[in-house]
């Protein structure tokens, strides 16, 4: 199929391009022409105000697929990634069983070959993600898996810490380890606030994070190597991290889209689609977020998507899963939340070279020659999430019915074109 994108204004700092707009002709999944002339195709994208970057990609999300199919599988994770406008996923292990293994890695890969999406699978750093015993990482390296990160299990031992580092060190491997001090953080339910002491919950203060991250750049200090935060959420982590990337430690982060959406006194009490981890925090908390992304000590934005079944979210609010879907409102939450601190084009560099330089990935460029993976949005449109629409098999989702600004358009990526707007 041949496909013209006309008249779009194209976001890609390496391009000759950037911010011109053009018609773009893709043939047979290669772009071909970059210009001003209208071509004939198979195929024409045309909208008013239409945008064009580099695909999109998600560097923090969870399929079922094995084991929990019923929240997710792999078909409808590339769907909601689509039309979220990710054309890369990453996914983390926490599976049943755990990405553990070569077979597990090849199982993820090769179940993606026919979607229009491609999901770079993670592996656990620990066996089962227990915390004890590394995996045989160089082996899950060499099958596939982009970095190592036990996911929903975040590495209390620090022991444990420098060996991982050590080890990655043999291949530049990445480590992905999310911040929190389980006894500190445990039975909490929001964040430790004047909020949760109203709402008579127990709360997860701050320092649950920030004890960890000074740790383990503490540690990362000590043993060299590279680390990624993921999930960061309060104003003292973020001012560690951009201390020790000064510093010249091989340190990243990223924050979910969301996190600016909502604080602990702005979520609907009780109710579980607002029961996030690291939980929603306070309002020094979000401008210390925006500030952290606007000077890059935040490296990427990503959806934190973590489908739950219905009877994991229709319980009472301590007993309720933490976690909630956002592949295909990350961007539009984003736009809306984010704007008045970051520009258009900041916030695209979030979704695409700040998480390619983060994971190694190669990065596409929208130029002439090149291999089409491309994400189609419009930055002003307005709509409002519904659950009838959703392409994820989960609904614990806190944005629908909320009216949100920035429309995916559509993706198009291995030849594929997957349109997420109705013309």
């Amino acid at each position: 199929m041949n496909l013209l994108l006309r008249a779009a204004t194209i976001y890609d700092p390496q391009s000759a391009y950037h911010l011109q707009k053009q018609n773009i002709l893709i043939e047979k999944g290669i772009i071909t022409y970059i210009g001003p002339d209208d071509k004939e195709a198979d195929k024409v994208v045309e909208l008013e105000g239409l945008c064009v970057s580099t695909g999109w990609v998600d560097m923090n999300a969870f399929t079922g697929e094995p084991g929990l199919e019923h929240r997710e599988d792999l078909q409808s994770l590339a769907a909601a990634a689509a039309r979220g406008g990710f054309t890369e996923v990453v996914c983390f292990p926490n599976t049943a069983p755990v990405v553990q293994s070569k077979g597990s890695i090849h199982f993820i890969k090769h179940g993606a070959l026919g979607l229009p999406v491609t999901l770079h699978p993670t592996a656990t750093v620990t066996t089962d993600a227990q915390g004890k015993d590394l995996t045989e990482m160089i082996d899950l390296h060499h099958a596939g898996a982009v970095a190592f990160t036990d996911g929903t299990n975040p590495l209390q031992g620090a022991d444990v810490l420098i060996k991982a580092l050590q080890y990655l060190q043999l291949f530049n491997g990445l480590l992905l380890n999310r911040p929190d001090h389980s006894r500190l953080s445990e039975h909490g339910q929001m964040h430790e606030g004047q909020a949760s002491t109203r709402l008579g919950m127990k709360g997860i203060p701050a320092i649950a994070e920030e004890v960890m991250v000074t740790r383990d750049l503490q540690i990362l200090s000590y043993t060299g190597g590279k680390l990624h935060f993921s999930l960061v959420s309060t104003a003292a982590s973020i001012e560690a991290i951009r201390k020790a990337k000064q510093a010249g430690l091989q340190v990243t982060c990223d924050v979910a889209s969301y996190q600016a959406a909502f604080t602990d006194e702005t979520i609907l009490p009780f109710d579980t689609n607002y029961k996030v981890l690291p939980p929603f925090r306070s309002e020094i908390d979000v401008e210390a977020i925006k500030q952290g992304l606007l000077d890059n000590t935040i490296d990427a934005l990503v959806s934190a998507h973590q489908p739950h079944d219905t009877e994991a979210k229709k319980l009472e609010f301590d007993l309720a899963d933490f976690g909630i879907i956002n592949l295909e409102t990350a961007f539009a939450v984003a736009i809306t939340n984010l704007t008045d601190a970051l520009s258009l084009e900041q916030i695209i560099e979030k979704f695409t070279s700040g998480p390619r330089r983060i994971l190694g990935l190669a990065q596409p460029k929208i130029e002439t020659g090149q291999v089409a993976n491309l994400t189609l949005f419009h930055p002003n449109l307005t709509w409002t999430p519904t659950e009838e629409e959703t392409a994820s098999k989960s609904r614990n989702s806190p944005f629908y019915g909320k009216p949100l600004t920035g429309k995916v358009i559509g993706t198009f990526h291995k030849q594929q074109l997957v349109l997420s707007h109705t013309f």
